[in-house]
């Protein structure tokens, strides 16, 4: 059962008192949240659309329900919902929002440019296989733009994706779907978690769709790494809910909740940002 927007106001407040220093994010992810229920309130459908006789098809195939990247869709209900995102940023984090503005209203930011290179895993894996001195060079303060643009663009395809993902999650969990990346829509995941009363199954979380899929424990789901010895994670100190899958052949990590018999259903939104601390760690110690 999904975690219900009231629950999930309550679990970030809970995480603004334990953890003061990600109250900017946290308050953000709130108005999102409370954005995403009112469009999500107004769909009648989405603008994603499924050919149901090929369902099985394309899970056997390792493809995903929607082609984001290869198919031509009406995003213009989504970019005009990225643009109240954007406001978001303007009421919460003034001069951050000025910034955005400012980047988003350059002749070099194409919008849905930026939303289908996303999904082109190819792309992406080329990004974090790039060495570090041939990335950009820019302030804190900008990075923190553009991670606050890449958070509002993933967030502008989510309620559409979301609808695919309630619709057909049943179909796709019969088909026995067992790829690194989400089946709905091809993204990669950035959390998951364990479950105890499970006896220790892992589910990645998709936070572009919002979808859960059973994962292989002892596998990297980027690289399909199975060896032990190249496998290992680590937590830290006193936060040991939370812990970072690495591979040490591919150096990619996931982050990863621990949930303990009769535990409530955590809400990944919310987790990932606030354990951002963890990806830094990954980061300083070259995992990407």
């Amino acid at each position: 059962m999904a975690v219900t927007l009231r629950k999930s106001l309550k679990i970030i407040e809970d995480y603004k008192m334990a953890n003061p220093h990600y109250a900017d994010l946290l308050d953000i992810l709130a108005d999102i949240l409370i954005l995403r229920e009112e469009y999500r309130k107004n769909m009648k459908e989405s603008i994603f659309q499924v050919e149901e006789k090929l369902i099985a098809q394309k899970m056997e195939g390792g493809l995903p329900l929607v082609d984001i990247a290869g198919s031509k869709h009406d995003l213009t209900r989504p970019k005009k919902y990225f643009e109240s995102l954007i406001a978001i940023a303007q009421k919460r984090m003034p001069e951050a929002g000025q910034d955005i503005l400012s980047i988003i209203h350059s002749d070099d930011f194409d919008w849905e440019k930026m939303i289908k290179s996303s999904f082109d895993r190819a792309q992406e894996d080329l990004k974090n296989d790039a060495p570090a001195e041939t990335e950009v060079l820019s302030s804190s303060e900008e990075r923190d733009n553009f991670d606050l643009i890449d958070l509002f663009a993933e967030e502008s395809l989510r309620p559409e994706l979301e609808y695919i993902a309630e619709k057909y999650g049943a179909a796709v969990e019969k088909a026995g779907w067992s790829e690194g990346y989400c089946p709905i829509c091809g993204k990669e995941p950035k959390i998951g978690e364990i479950r105890a009363e499970e006896d220790g199954r892992r589910y990645l979380f998709c936070n572009q769709c919002g979808f859960k899929w059973h994962f292989r424990r002892i596998t990297c789901p980027f690289c399909g790494n199975d060896e032990q010895q190249s496998l290992a994670y680590f937590a830290v100190e006193g936060e040991e809910r939370h812990r970072v899958d690495v591979c040490n052949k591919c150096r990619r990590y996931i982050k990863i909740v621990e949930l303990p018999k009769s535990s409530e259903e955590p809400n990944l939104d919310v987790e990932d940002i606030a354990t951002l601390h963890l990806d830094m760690i990954a980061y300083d110690e070259g995992y990407n």
